[in-house]
């Protein structure tokens, strides 16, 4: 009924925050060093991840919605969802919303934050010492 309504705000706020996010990282916030063997060590900036979460939501909320469009659940006139027209199915669409619409963008953020973990991991696992050259003479 309206379940993609809950991802789609969370889409929306994380879209703000990744917004401010950017604002303060700095332009060269991909951090690279490299050691004697040329190895590069590349640390992803948090904005860029939250670029995955918001792909995630924004794409699963946009299918969820055309899935409702094609099971007559979203009305293109108001109140633009069939189950606000009346007390019952305002009821029952809340409920829908507050249950599995919930749960679908809980899921989403812990996959997310899942990705995230590896990634932080795989990021130490290739981070090298830099060595400091000191010359002599």
């Amino acid at each position: 009924m309206a379940c993609f309504l809950v991802p789609t705000t969370e889409a929306v706020v994380t879209t703000i925050v990744k917004k401010a996010v950017e604002a303060k990282e700095q332009p060269g916030a991909v951090e690279s060093s490299t050691n004697a063997l040329e190895e590069e060590s590349v640390k992803i900036p948090f904005s860029v991840k939250m670029g995955w979460l918001n792909k995630m939501l924004w794409g699963g909320s946009a299918l969820l919605a055309f899935e409702h469009v094609w099971h007559g659940e979203v009305a293109p006139y108001f109140p633009f969802l069939t189950a606000a027209e009346t007390a019952e199915g305002a009821r029952t669409m809340l409920h829908e919303m507050s249950t599995t619409g919930t749960l679908m963008a809980a899921l989403v953020t812990l996959t997310w934050a899942g990705m995230v973990v590896i990634s932080n991991k795989m990021e130490k696992k290739t981070e090298v010492p830099i060595k400091q050259e000191v010359k002599t003479k």
